[in-house]
């Protein structure tokens, strides 16, 4: 099977890029951008604020490296966006780094393409969370330590436990669980015990240690030392305790508050659609490697490779025991996903005696492809109805995705037509779906009017605004506060509210000028009603920027 050509990747990059062009969408990207926005102009980084209040959920790796955006690049989409988009490139350059050491340069291209053509990553680069930066760490740990367990060099060494420091600034010790879920279940199967056992952690859990001493002085000064300060409903809490603890282990002991009473399955079921169009090769792959290592009695020969099956599955254990899950959770071990899913594709292609999977799962892939593509149509076509160029363009993709289906003599054919159509596809939902999509969040459309206007946080509230506030702090780039009765308004020059609100002015005898109006929509919560043009009109809500006489 021939490589995938650089080109591709670079192909794939600007696509990510494209995402930066996309409104930062509600609830937890915009709250992100907002708090984001707020370090930079408070200047203070060891403390993480949320509009103004004490912050205690995730540490603050994503707020620094966005503020620092921002101050280079302004307070807008792009200055947020940027760095997760790189950190998701690094991603693409660590999993084909750790892929190519097992199987070679094809299979590790092969990797990186399967991890940078499904869903899950499409997404992260448009939501930006914490997810696409702990991702990224969390893969360049595992793929620097292995260098270093083969090649002894102490900048490997260094640097993945570097990476793995970050990634607990990331999101928590999750960064650190996953590379050893891979290497202990590689050593434990392979007899490997002496590796458990190398004077050289010393160092590296030191070299942890200290990179986390900014971060937990912040944490300490914040919070243990003031437990007067009301935190997340309560008082008395410990930073400290809440990072190291209880916002990890505590979701699986009971100790967290947070609860969604979902069940172990939840995540695979999430990942129908997060690892799409590679999901049944991922099963069959995952399927493969277990039942192999259990024919082998659980005993692999050194050249073998367990480390990516087994940290899949030992982190997958680990978040579904979590009394509260989010679909994105998993997203941490879509590189470890991607190199066993590709290892199984070039043994697929290349294999004699998978020659009866291939006749099986060719045409089912290509009928998975050719279903998104025609998605992708008719969200053009009919939901979001575009220019004919744009039609046209996916005429033109659609073309050559038929071109590949048909050349008879293309090695990789199933690789190929999976990959391209999801590519495909994505260049449309994130230049038209997602672009057109976000253009219904009120946040985006008011900020940017408060913003241009300069109109001061001081002169402006919100009232009655079914609407998460979030994305309108982070474009006004103010943080702008509600009122629940409108004698709270006294000397404010501009209102915005919603139908309700606007009745209630009238009705107590206010005067004013609408200077802005349009419609609006929770775009996090999309409904059958809201897609069907025929009947979105009756979901969405008319918003209005008044100025008060």
């Amino acid at each position: 099977m021939p490589k995938v050509p650089f080109w591709v990747f670079i192909f794939i990059a600007i696509l990510y890029f494209t995402a930066a062009r996309v409104d930062t969408m509600d609830v937890d990207a915009s709250q992100y951008a907002e708090m984001s926005r707020e370090m930079l102009k408070s200047g203070d980084y060891l403390y993480v604020y949320d509009r103004g209040l004490n912050y205690l959920d995730k540490p603050p790796f994503l707020f620094w490296v966005s503020a620092t955006s921002m101050k280079i690049f302004g307070v807008n989409d792009f200055g947020y966006k940027l760095p997760s988009i790189l950190f998701a490139l690094l991603a693409l350059y660590a999993t084909y780094r750790l892929a190519k050491i097992f199987y070679g340069e094809v299979t590790g291209r092969m990797a990186a393409l399967v991890l940078a053509s499904c869903q899950g990553m499409f997404l992260m680069t448009n939501d930006i969370r914490c997810d696409t930066i702990l991702m990224s760490w969390v893969i360049t740990a595992v793929w620097l330590i292995q260098e270093w367990l083969l090649s002894k060099k102490l900048a490997y060494f260094l640097g993945g436990f570097a990476a793995i420091a970050f990634g607990m600034m990331t999101k928590g010790p999750i960064a650190l669980l996953v590379p050893i879920f891979c290497f202990a279940s590689d050593w434990v199967l392979k007899r490997q015990w002496r590796n458990f056992f190398r004077p050289a952690y010393i160092l590296g859990f030191l070299l942890v240690a200290v990179l986390l001493i900014p971060m937990s002085i912040g944490l300490y000064q914040q919070f243990d030392m003031h437990p007067e300060a009301l935190v997340n409903g309560g008082h008395g809490v410990s930073g400290l305790r809440f990072f190291y603890w209880s916002q990890s282990f505590g979701r699986i002991t009971g100790e967290s508050p947070w609860k969604n009473d979902v069940d172990i399955s939840f995540l695979l079921l999430n990942m129908l659609w997060s690892f799409l169009p590679w999901i049944v090769l991922f099963v069959i792959a995952l399927i493969v490697n277990v039942v192999g290592v259990v024919k082998q009695k659980f005993r692999l020969q050194p050249q073998q490779e367990w480390l990516s099956t087994g940290g899949f599955v030992l982190t997958y254990i680990a978040m579904g025991s979590s009394a509260y899950q989010l679909p994105h959770y998993i997203f941490v071990a879509f590189p470890l996903a991607a190199i066993f899913t590709a290892k199984l594709l070039a043994d697929i292609i290349e294999k004699e005696s998978y020659k009866t999977m291939l006749r099986i799962m060719q045409p089912f892939q290509v009928g998975i492809s050719f279903l998104l593509l025609i998605a992708a149509l008719i969200l053009m076509v009919y939901v979001f109805p575009q220019p004919a160029f744009v039609i046209a363009a996916w005429a033109v993709f659609f073309i050559v995705w038929l071109y590949i289906a048909f050349r008879k003599q293309l090695t990789g054919k199933i690789f190929w037509l999976t990959a391209s159509a999801m590519i495909m596809v994505n260049i449309f939902l994130t230049n038209v779906a997602y672009y057109t999509l976000l253009t219904y969040e009120l946040g985006p459309q008011v900020g940017r009017y408060i913003h241009a206007n300069s109109i001061q946080a001081q002169d402006i509230a919100v009232y009655k605004l079914d609407d998460p506030m979030t994305a309108f702090d982070f474009y006004s780039q103010e943080v702008i506060h509600g009122i629940d009765t409108l004698p709270e308004i006294k000397n404010r020059k501009y209102l915005v509210t919603m139908d309700k609100g606007l009745a209630e002015l009238k009705q107590q005898g206010y005067t004013f000028d609408i200077k802005k109006q349009g419609v609006a929509f929770k775009v996090s919560e999309l409904t059958p009603e809201f897609i069907n043009p025929k009947t979105r009109n009756t979901t969405v809500k008319n918003y209005y920027l008044v100025m008060l006489k």
